[in-house]
């Protein structure tokens, strides 16, 4: 695919939402045009996890403003994701459907660590000396990533659930500041930093620089108030500590550089900086530019460019649980000259659906290293619980559903459970992933015969050589268990 005239990324954030377009120039981006509404979805989760309508009526209204400046951007070019809040609402998925109709492109979730990938990668193409180690701490409204890396490359992550919206909330109820309520918020927030300590400290950095709001508004308010000359100090902290303190309530707050749409979730953001400084010894910090939306199109770029990180997750993740490469390629061959014959029938044109099916086709043994009973299954497991960077909730789910459908009863009811536009597509993917495990069950080094395929709807007809089935009884036998296998989910094969 050619490099496109401009990319865009839309970061449904549990405080706010953005929305970044930019033109790709010689390895970097040229930004065009920049929106962001306060929608705290967050204040919008009740006790049972659910948004509540108001919350999401907030967040489609933003959703429809932003579609009008992206409805005349392709699908491939825009990447809309949603973070913490969408990950914990049971009825996200509803609210999901109505979310896309509002934006006009599909919006998918990603991981608390995935969102700590990207993050990274943003701030890292937004700072000078790239082979510096750093630490980047970002404090989302239901989140907070922290992450160490160099270049852009990440070696340490964390997701804490934990954000400047859940804590202004939780311990800051009706925007009413004390003293215990900030010391119970510390300590909730102490608590979730402590398991990172030994390793983040032990691995160390160069360079300790924070990302997304509630980092630029303390940077800002600890500036223009004179407490610092160059960044965040844990000094500065310490006296934004007490003008919080002193404010007794949110309305009251008047610091310098502070707006006014910050400072009913400031206090949670402020509890959260402090402590990440005191669980991790970090003596200065500096706000950086690059955030969650700017990793996003620096990674949409690399997918376009064929540098896809999703394809260096599959493939370490089959080197660990040491896949047959010789039978991993012999099978993605034969499940890429089937897709190949009828892609056009079954719609399966798509950049991902190829890529989808080849991914399944390196992982789907992957149980293997389990147990050979229902090793399946365990491969279903495997996908599912990985850390698997560059992929969304959504496409995991879809790879770890594949690799479950590649053998024995087609998991109908599992499939049903993915997202709408996901369902047909993995349905028929599994089908042909399923017919290149049989062609190639002999684990054979000798090449597969020619084979003649057509689709329409739920029928797949499979024409071979003549006398070839004859000479290879057993591939006839499997092909008509399969033919069973699949007239049980409604599908018809027929081969000769």
């Amino acid at each position: 695919m050619p490099l496109p005239e401009s990319v865009a990324a839309v970061d449904l954030g549990s405080h706010s939402f953005h929305l970044l377009v930019a033109r790709p120039s010689a390895g970097e981006l040229i930004v065009l045009d920049r929106l962001r509404e306060q929608v705290q979805l967050a204040a919008g989760l009740n006790r049972a996890k659910r948004l509540n309508r108001d919350a999401q009526q907030i967040a489609l209204a933003c959703l429809r403003r932003f579609g009008q400046r992206l409805q005349h951007m392709p699908h491939e070019v825009v990447r809309a994701v949603g973070t913490n809040t969408l990950r914990t609402a049971k009825n996200a998925r509803d609210f999901l459907k109505e979310a896309e109709e509002a934006l006009g492109h599909p919006i998918e979730t990603i991981s608390g660590r995935e969102e700590a990938r990207l993050i990274y990668l943003g701030v890292a193409h937004s700072l000078a000396n790239p082979a510096s180690r750093r630490l980047v701490l970002d404090i989302g409204g239901g989140s907070t990533e922290v992450i160490i890396g160099e270049g852009f490359e990440p070696r340490q992550m964390e997701s804490l659930y934990l954000g400047c919206v859940t804590v202004s909330r939780k311990y800051f109820e009706d925007g009413v500041i004390t003293q215990e309520a900030w010391r119970r918020a510390e300590l909730a927030a102490l608590q979730e930093f402590a398991p990172l300590q030994r390793k983040f400290r032990r691995l160390g950095w160069d360079q300790a620089v924070g990302a997304s709001g509630t980092v630029r508004s303390v940077g800002t308010v600890a500036l223009e108030e004179g407490w610092t000359q160059n960044g965040i100090t844990l000094k500065s902290l310490k006296r934004l500590r007490d003008a919080i303190l002193q404010s007794g309530h949110v309305d009251k707050l008047r610091l310098a550089g502070l707006s006014p749409d910050r400072r009913p979730v400031f206090p949670g953001g402020a509890v959260l900086l402090h402590a990440a400084f005191e669980a991790l010894g970090i003596e200065s910090m500096q706000p950086a530019d690059g955030a969650l939306r700017e990793g996003l199109l620096y990674d949409l770029l690399g997918r376009i460019e064929t540098e896809d990180v999703r394809s260096r997750s599959v493939a370490a993740l089959a080197d660990r649980f040491h896949a047959d490469r010789k039978q991993v390629r012999r099978v993605k061959d034969a499940a890429g000259r089937c897709l190949r014959q009828v892609a056009e029938a079954w719609h399966l044109t798509s950049d991902t659906a190829v890529r989808m099916l080849g991914w399944a086709a390196q992982l789907h043994e992957i149980g293997l290293d389990i147990a050979h009973q229902q090793y399946h299954k365990h491969g279903e497991y495997i996908v599912a619980s990985s850390d698997l960077f560059g992929f969304t909730l959504q496409e995991q789910q879809v790879l770890a559903t594949l690799v479950r459908a590649h053998r024995r009863k087609l998991p109908a009811d599992l499939i049903r459970q993915l997202p709408p536009q996901w369902v047909r597509p993995t349905e028929r993917l599994a089908v042909l992933l399923r017919l290149a495990v049989i062609l190639n069950r002999s684990r054979s080094p000798n090449p597969l015969p020619d084979l003649a395929i057509e689709a329409e709807k739920r029928t797949l007809r499979v024409k071979f050589a003549d006398h070839w089935l004859d000479q290879h009884p057993l591939t006839r036998t499997d092909l008509e268990q399969e033919r069973e296998w699949l007239a049980a989910a409604d599908y018809s094969l027929e081969f000769s």
